[in-house]
C-alpha cells in the first residue's frame, strides 16, 4: 500500500520497512496543496525513537472529524435536530446532547417504518414508486401510525371503506322479484 506516485504524476518519496511496518516519511504535491506524513520507526532502546534520550515529540496523527450522526450510527442529521431543538425553546433554557441524539432516532425509526409499510402496499399493487396514495394506505392501515399521524396526506385520497348497511344481502328473501 506504498505508492511511488501520486495521482496527478508527482513524485512521492517514502522509506519504508516492512519487518517494522513503519513508514520514514510520504510527501505528494497535489492539485489540493501539499501533503506530508511522518512516521518514525521505534529504535529498540524504549522511548519514542531516535538515537536514544528523551526522543522529543510522538509523531502526531490526526482523526478526521467525525459527525454525530456516524458515532450514533443514525442517517438522520443529529446537529441538525439539535440546532432546532435549541431553536424551539426559551432562550434561558438548555439541551442537552442526548438529547438530539434521541429525537434523531425517533425520527429514523419512524420513517423507517412508514416507508417499510408504503413499500409493502406498492408491492401489492405491483408498483415500483411510493406516492402520496401508498403513504397515505400505509399509515391508515396500521393502527398506532395511524393515532400517531392525524394529518391530511395530500393527493393521499380516502380509504377504502363500505358500510355495513349498503352491502348488497344474500338473495333469500328477492326470489319473488322480477
Amino acid at each position: 500500500w506504498f505508492y511511488n506516485s501520486c495521482t496527478n504524476g508527482t513524485n512521492g518519496r517514502y522509506q519504508h520497512n516492512l519487518s517494522s511496518l513503519s513508514i520514514k516519511g510520504i510527501y505528494c504535491i497535489s492539485d489540493f496543496g501539499y501533503i506530508e506524513i511522518n512516521c518514525h520507526t521505534m529504535s529498540g532502546k524504549g522511548g519514542k525513537g531516535g538515537k536514544g534520550g528523551k526522543g522529543g515529540k510522538a509523531p502526531i496523527s490526526k482523526k478526521a472529524p467525525q459527525s454525530r450522526s456516524s458515532k450514533a450510527g443514525l442517517q438522520f442529521p443529529v446537529g441538525r435536530v439539535h440546532r432546532f431543538l435549541k431553536s424551539s425553546v426559551q432562550q434561558s433554557q438548555r439541551v442537552g446532547a442526548t438529547a438530539a441524539v434521541y429525537t434523531s432516532a425517533i425520527l429514523e425509526y419512524l420513517t423507517a417504518e412508514v416507508l417499510e409499510l408504503a413499500g409493502n402496499a406498492c408491492k401489492d399493487l405491483k408498483v415500483k414508486r411510493i406516492t402520496p396514495r401508498h403513504l397515505q394506505l400505509a399509515i391508515r392501515g396500521d393502527e398506532e401510525l395511524d393515532m400517531l399521524i392525524k394529518a391530511t396526506i395530500a393527493g393521499g385520497g380516502v380509504i377504502p371503506h363500505i358500510h355495513k348497511s349498503l352491502i348488497n344481502k344474500s338473495s333469500k328473501g328477492k326470489k319473488g322479484k322480477f
